[in-house]
């Protein structure tokens, strides 16, 4: 009799009724062998509980069919469970991040499985990225007809792209970059007509780009780099009137750049331009040569084809592109002349042609790129001399003219340029001396290689001219040898006098100065004078770095800065503090001449002796990196006393920037990424490049500069000071919530103990609040994990930026995410700091 009652997808609440359906009828049972009053009550019952039944067996099938709510949310159709099942059985969850997945399909369209999202009961988005999870991604994916969007981002995926998501009509976004998926792209994939970002970057696919892939007329994000990816580039990308980025860098393309780059046609609206604003090509095999028609693209702000096999000569028809920020054609085979044209590139940032075959002279027209930053010409064939209208460009920081042919002299317009933080003219044929303040900013490597320049090493200084060489008086006739005699005794005695009074003048001025700072002396420790600073010992007294007397026996050592200033400018610098850090006081320092810069004391007693000091300091002065706060000079005192010179920052620590401002300021999302990417910028040169570990990163330790650009600061410092000093920092600094729970037991700070911090900040970045604030009792980072695991977490965000979640979801979800895999607990499941670049960048575009 109930065999057709369709119990298969019954959930609890639904097993509730036939539960006690089975009841009414034991009862029935036991009433009809009673009495025969009673079987008509019985009876009844039973007539009411059947009614009841089949009333909810009806709702039931009908939410299944019709997606109709019901109590507990929305019931999910048959074919997408199915699907999903499918799914999970093929991925490997080590971690049981899809337990909530049950096998009765309870609660998928309710909220209650990660990462499914429907609407009547259909699925349309599978959200599931950095998870941990590996295996395949199932064919059976297909049949989620109403799916918008799969994110398995940043997991440990294998296998194919499922041939079946071409079979999906709604699909909007594909994001599976960082994973190890296989084989090729289906061409399937292009037969979605929805399709308007796929995303499978960083994975390990072969084969050719499926020309169809910007078949959708909605497409404007293909991002398929760091692939092993073969063939030539579709020219059909190249009629998309909708794509926005193309990124196709670090694979093994070959051919040429298609020269068709004219947008389509449409039959409403005319000819359509492109839309193209990010074209990345760099690091493949491509041949050929700069096509004309990428001057079309009227939109486009950052091309880069570097590492690459181009040839030919740069396109004049370039200089067209307004909008172009970065051009980067660096490590071709290119040839010929740099257009003038380029002059007209008003919006260019960066500016990189190194390595090519580029001949003559250096446009002087460049004067006209008012927001360049980094120019760089590196190795090749140019020559003439270099143009002193770049001096005019006041905003630059880079310059790299070395390995070229160039002849002349450094223009002195060059010494003028106050942000200039990198220059090399080194291996050119310059000749003649450098202007003063380029050798006393940057060291003797960016000039050597030119025979014929002086003055930027001891060895090479530039003299004066030499003076006019009389002609000699003729000889007296030999008859008269006696008034030659006579004559030259004169001569010595006259000279021996001179000397004498020389001497004489030069002991008296000795001793008057002496008497006069010895008086002066006296008088300031009475209060009738003011106490300058020396060399002897220094303190903060009275708003400035002073000591009570002037004392020969200090040590002040430059590197390259844009200014010099001597012990006595520096000692005579009036002071306030800044911060205590565990390291010792920074204080912000206003020299004679009004410039600022920012000394940092050291503790007493916890520096190494003077000479590892100095080989140390040495070292560290030599960092350069846009991102890390450069050492321009350090002073060693006569009783042991040392301090560190660095840049002023004016708009100071991220920490007061975030937390100490009024509610008038607000800091919106995209400065806040910004200075998330420049910080791993900083830390990631401080890994590669320099081998430091940091091992006190926190938003103290950021600094920011008037356009609100971030450089690391305190980085290294470990090297200067002890090794009970050092352990006794890491103690003191380990409970302001920056550093990982293992630090405290090892002492020893190492990459993935600066990654745990990194994710610290960039989670201060998102919630605005400080780690050292405990939120009930946990960490930032513990904090932040309980509330995503809660599902709420949207609460976890600043009001700042809900204010435009809207728009950013994406951004600041995925960004979240990252942050929480940082500060993952277990240090080998925390990314390198490189991974978290690349993934910043991914989705800050």
């Amino acid at each position: 009799m109930f065999m057709g009652i369709n119990i298969w997808y019954m959930n609890d609440f639904f097993r509730y009724p036939f539960n006690i359906l089975v009841s009414c009828f034991n009862t029935l049972a036991q009433c009809w062998n009673k009495d025969e009053s009673r079987r008509k009550k019985c009876s009844f019952i039973m007539y009411f509980a059947l009614l009841f039944f089949m009333f909810m067996q009806v709702l039931a099938s009908s939410t299944f069919v019709t997606g109709h709510q019901l109590f507990d949310g929305v019931a999910v159709r048959k074919s997408d469970y199915e699907a999903l099942r499918a799914l999970k059985h093929d991925l490997i969850d080590f971690k049981g991040v899809l337990r909530s997945w049950n096998d009765s399909g309870f609660g998928a369209c309710s909220g209650s499985w990660l990462g499914i999202k429907c609407v009547n009961g259909e699925v349309i988005v599978i959200q599931i990225p950095f998870k941990g999870l590996s295996g395949k991604i199932s064919e059976k994916i297909g049949k989620l007809q109403s799916l918008r969007k799969i994110s398995l981002h940043d997991n440990l995926l294998t296998g194919p792209i499922p041939y079946s998501l071409g079979f999906l009509p709604n699909l909007r976004g594909v994001y599976l970059f960082n994973n190890k998926l296989s084989g090729s792209i289906p061409l399937s994939i292009g037969n979605c007509p929805m399709l308007q970002s796929i995303d499978v970057s960083n994975n390990l696919l072969i084969g050719k780009i499926p020309p169809s892939l910007s078949n959708s007329t909605r497409i404007f994000r293909i991002n398929l780099s760091f692939n092993l990816l073969s063939g030539s580039i579709p020219s059909s990308f190249t009629m998309s009137h909708s794509l926005t980025i193309l990124a196709l860098q670090y694979n093994n393309i070959s051919g040429s750049i298609p020269d068709s780059w004219h947008g389509m046609r449409n039959r409403n609206k005319g000819f359509v331009s492109s839309k193209l604003q990010v074209l990345t090509l760099d690091h493949n095999l491509i041949s050929g040569t700069i096509p004309v028609s990428i001057s079309k693209l009227s939109l486009v702000e950052n091309i880069s084809l570097s590492h690459n096999q181009i040839i030919g000569s740069i396109p004049s028809e370039i200089g067209a592109l307004s909008r172009l920020r970065f051009l980067d054609l660096s490590n071709n085979a290119i040839n010929g002349s740099i257009p003038k044209t380029l002059s007209n590139l008003t919006s260019i940032v960066s500016l990189n042609l190194e390595g090519n075959q580029l001949e003559n002279h250096v446009p002087d027209s460049f004067e006209t790129l008012q927001n360049l930053s980094m120019l760089n010409l590196k190795n090749n064939k140019l020559d003439g001399q270099i143009p002193s209208t770049i001096g005019n460009i006041t905003g630059i920081t880079k310059i790299d003219l070395s390995k070229n042919n160039l002849v002349g002299e450094i223009p002195d317009s060059f010494a003028k340029l106050a942000n200039l933080s990198f220059f090399n003219v080194s291996y050119n044929n310059l000749s003649g001396p450098i202007p003063s303040l380029l050798t006393k900013r940057f060291n003797s490597s960016s000039f050597t290689g030119n025979l014929q320049l002086c003055g930027f090493i001891a060895s090479k200084p530039c003299h004066s001219p030499p003076p006019e060489i009389l002609p000699a008086p003729s000889p007296k006739p030999f008859s008269k040898p006696h008034h030659l005699n006579k004559l030259s005794t004169k001569i010595i005695l006259l000279i021996a006098a001179g000397v004498t009074l020389i001497i004489l003048v030069f002991l008296c001025c000795f001793l008057l100065c002496y008497l006069v700072k010895k008086t002066g002396g006296s008088k300031g420790k009475n209060g009738k004078a003011k106490t300058t600073a020396s060399a002897r010992s220094i303190k903060k007294v009275g708003g400035g770095i002073e000591s009570p007397g002037r004392e020969v026996g200090g040590k002040l050592v430059h590197f390259d800065g844009p200014f010099v200033f001597t012990a006595d400018d520096l000692l005579c610098a009036t002071a306030e503090i800044m911060e205590k850090s565990p390291y010792g006081t920074s204080y912000k320092a206003t020299l004679e001449d009004g410039n600022h810069v920012i000394v940092q004391r050291l503790r007493e007693k916890t520096t190494k002796g003077q000479k590892e000091f100095e080989a140390e300091a040495a070292s560290l002065g030599k960092i350069r990196h846009q991102n890390l706060l450069a050492l321009r000079a350090y002073y060693l005192g006569p009783k042991g006393e040392k301090l560190l010179v660095f840049d002023y920052m004016p708009k100071g620590s991220l920490a007061s920037f975030l937390h100490d401002r009024g509610p008038e300021t607000v800091i919106e999302w995209p400065t806040r990424m910004n200075i998330a990417i420049e910080i791993t910028l900083g830390l990631y040169h401080l890994h590669k490049e320099e081998n430091i570990v940091h091992g006190n990163l926190n938003s103290s330790n950021i600094l920011l500069d008037e356009q609100i650009n971030a450089h690391i600061t305190d980085f290294g410092l470990s090297r200067l000071v002890t090794t009970s000093a050092r352990s006794n920092i890491i103690a003191s600094a380990g409970n302001d919530g920056y550093n990982p729970p293992e630090l405290s037991i090892t002492k020893k700070p190492n990459q993935k103990s600066d990654v745990y911090s990194l994710g610290v900040i960039i989670l201060e970045l998102l919630t605005g609040k400080p780690p050292g604030e405990r939120n009930k009792g946990m960490e930032l980072g513990e904090w932040v994990t309980s509330i995503v695991k809660e599902e709420w977490t949207n609460e976890v965000f600043d009001l700042e930026l809900m204010k435009d979640a809207s728009a950013i979801s994406d951004e600041l979800l995925n960004t979240l995410k990252l942050a929480l895999h940082c500060v993952d607990p277990s240090p080998s499941s925390r990314p390198e700091v490189q991974q978290v670049l690349h993934q910043l960048e991914e989705i800050n575009n």
